[in-house]
């Protein structure tokens, strides 16, 4: 079923009410911080009983699939529930920049990106807000919105939230950072990224299936991968190219990305004071189609 099905028969609403639960003791996320978000207590990202938004617009910038024509609709939201050093958004995700919004400002942000033509909703860092979220969707649906929810997350999400939004998002864009929990716990602050990562994203991939696109190349469903190079291997690439090849499918349109420049707090681990260089990314490319994965996302090298 579609996110329009299940407004209509009511299961929006029954949903709604199970993630807002989930929101006492917060366990939204897999940091499951247990403080009352319902009375605006914060844990790890920041963010009390509203969420906040730092713009929403049109953009171009995404992969191909989601934006072709008209742009994808991208609301980023403020915080995060990963604590990134190397961060290119940090003054978004790590220093609160945004404003809070209510359910039914969220709604009509989703309802104007769908009136500019956009060709989805692009939840951006959305794992910390996904009850509000489908409060917003509940008011939005009801006023029409019906082009796809693209869910484009760190990749640290529960299984408890991903069940709440099996029907409801149709493009899953989970990152894969990392195949290291130690590498994970010193740049992201998270720990048992892999496994829970993986586990996200297997079960992103039952609900939705390998990414399918409509007669003109517009991404309609299905499951996108990202993956950033770090320097010196940081990211574990030979490990997660060959576990998305070999236990979510050779199917799976990937991008691995090449744009890491060191960001934020990136100069305090000495491994990322640099860009990748030109063979670190050939490396990646290169492992990524001996794996057999064949639908890899705009391939260009570095400039060093």
């Amino acid at each position: 079923m579609s996110y329009p099905e299940l407004y209509q028969s009511s299961e929006i609403k029954n949903r709604v009410r199970e993630a807002r639960s989930l929101l006492e003791s917060c366990r939204v996320c897999p940091r499951e911080c247990s403080v009352n978000r319902l009375n605006n207590e914060k844990g790890t990202c920041q963010t009390g009983a509203q969420a906040m938004v730092s713009s929403f617009g049109a953009h171009f910038g995404e992969e191909k699939p989601l934006v072709s024509k008209h742009g994808s609709g991208t609301i980023f939201f403020t915080n995060c529930n990963l604590q990134c050093v190397y961060c290119q958004n940090y003054e978004i995700s790590q220093l609160g920049q945004g404003e809070k919004v209510s359910r039914e400002n969220l709604a009509q942000m989703m309802l104007s990106l769908q009136n500019q033509g956009c060709h989805n909703i692009n939840l951006v860092s959305p794992t910390h807000v996904v009850p509000q979220i489908l409060e917003a969707l509940e008011i939005a649906v009801q006023l029409g919105l019906h082009i796809p929810l693209v869910y484009n997350s760190g990749g640290y999400d529960s299984l408890e939230i991903l069940a709440i939004l099996d029907g409801i998002i149709d493009i899953y864009m989970p990152d894969m950072k990392y195949s290291d929990e130690k590498t994970a716990k010193k740049l992201s602050g998270i720990t048992n990224y892999p496994a829970i990562n993986r586990a996200a994203v297997k079960e992103m991939h039952r609900q939705t299936g390998d990414l399918k696109m409509d007669e003109n190349g517009v991404a309609r469903k299905g499951l996108l991968v990202r993956h950033l190079v770090l320097p010196d291997g940081l990211a574990g690439t030979p490990e997660t190219i060959s576990f998305i090849a070999d236990e979510i499918s050779t199917n799976t349109y990937v991008n691995v990305m090449d744009q890491y420049y060191p960001s934020y707090r990136a100069r305090e681990v000495p491994s990322l004071t640099r860009r990748i260089t030109r063979e670190e990314y050939q490396e990646a490319l290169r492992l990524a189609r001996e794996a057999g994965l064949h639908r890899l996302d705009k391939v260009h090298l570095p400039i060093l």
